[in-house]
């Protein structure tokens, strides 16, 4: 598993071989279960992630006590809590689990430490957030703009497993229908003349 974050090291430090494969053995890798809440909503995250295997739903309580998916994290992909412009740093988001998972832990108090003696390693982690920021604010933007349909025809093109990886009516709620709706879109699609493949 390790061997996802010494190639990531590889991609965006200069670091010489020994010092990726210290930064390597230090790094704290856990496996965790189905449903096994990482970060509540309205708490202050004490630890960071990176997932090396594993699927990770990020969703809010809405004021109507609803649940509201706002993303998926999969393989590869970090979880990062934008909350230093609140007073006491706590989280908007509930963070859970939604398969069994094998992640990198990272615990922020000692974050600056682990970056103080390797200043590439803040480096990387600044530029893989800008660009996974980035990448959010687009998939918004055409977020907003599309129909319920597009939307799914867009998850199908660019995060194809997931349809079959999560609960259907977490994904339909990330998709801002309902799990009926989803139900028809999938199926108008199936009886398209090369429909995608995918369960009901």
């Amino acid at each position: 598993m390790k061997r996802i974050l010494y190639k990531y090291l590889s991609r965006w430090t200069t670091l010489s071989e020994e010092d990726r494969q210290a930064i390597v053995d230090q790094i704290h890798v856990a496996p965790f279960d189905k449903g096994t809440v990482l970060i509540r909503q309205d708490e202050t995250p004490a630890k960071c992630y990176f997932i090396l295997k594993g699927c990770v739903r990020q969703f809010s309580i809405d004021e109507e006590g609803r649940e509201v998916t706002s993303n998926f994290y999969t393989e590869e992909q970090a979880i990062a809590v934008f909350n230093h412009h609140k007073p006491d740093r706590s989280s908007d988001y509930t963070f859970t689990c939604v398969e069994d998972s094998v992640l990198v832990v990272g615990d922020l108090d000692t974050e600056q430490d682990m970056y103080d003696k390797h200043p590439q390693l803040a480096s990387m982690t600044r530029r893989m957030i800008e660009e996974s920021y980035g990448q959010v604010q687009a998939e918004f933007s055409a977020f907003i703009e599309s129909s319920p349909e597009e939307r799914f025809k867009a998850l199908l093109g660019k995060r194809p497993a997931l349809v079959d990886r999560v609960p259907q009516h977490q994904l339909a709620s990330y998709l801002g229908i309902t799990p009926e709706s989803l139900s028809r879109i999938k199926k108008r699609l199936r009886n398209d003349s090369h429909p995608p493949k995918f369960k009901s």
